[in-house]
């Protein structure tokens, strides 16, 4: 089955809104932090194209630890962006922290998450095509890139966050090692940011 669109890392939807709700054919979003998920599911869940995930992805398939600030919290830290940071290590969540950012342990709220690999996504949902992913995991992108299978599934353009690929904030080493590794998959890099590349099949 082709999907138009999958997005690993949802957030609440925010920004995405227009490019999510111009797809025809299947979009999958997912996204493990409980108050952005319910914020999808008020925005999609009566467009019968749209599937909803309440998971994490890795590498692995597990339960793991998983990290974000509490909802409670983020009005009180006073940037919005706060909701979607949450990561497999509590200590990205800290790193996060400046003069215009005092997060500190109590606002961070640990759950115990159950994780899919894109393996498992492709079983579950029959896909075999994807146009678009979109990929934005606060780090963990490296992992679920290098866990696909590119011989099983077609995926036409891969778009992902990279500024924290290495450690947070820090990302040359395995940025570098991912764009060698799409053009040998015969991939072009088609966009890049500050924040986000893009690839695309040649």
């Amino acid at each position: 089955m082709r999907f138009g669109l999958v997005i690993i890392g949802a957030h609440n939807g925010s920004g995405l809104e227009q490019l999510i709700l111009e797809q025809k054919d299947k979009v999958l979003l997912i996204e493990p932090v409980y108050y952005n998920y319910n914020q999808l599911v008020t925005k999609f869940s009566g467009l019968k194209n749209i599937i909803l995930e309440k998971i994490g992805i890795s590498d692995k398939t597990d339960s793991m630890k998983f990290y974000y600030v509490k909802e409670d919290s983020i009005k009180k830290l006073g940037k919005e962006w706060a909701s979607g940071i949450g990561s497999f290590k509590r200590k990205h969540l800290l790193n996060h922290f400046g003069k215009r950012f005092l997060i500190k342990e109590n606002d961070i709220h640990e759950e115990e998450i159950q994780i899919f690999t894109f393996g498992d996504l492709i079983s579950k949902y029959s896909i075999n095509e994807v146009d678009y992913l979109l990929i934005d995991t606060e780090g963990f992108d490296y992992n679920i890139i290098k866990s696909i299978n590119f011989k099983k599934i077609r995926i036409k353009k891969i778009k992902f966050e990279y500024k924290h690929l290495d450690d947070t904030f820090k990302f040359e080493a395995k940025l570098q090692e991912l764009k060698n590794y799409f053009k040998n998959l015969n991939y072009i890099q088609t966009d890049i940011d500050k924040e986000n590349i893009t690839f695309e099949v040649n």
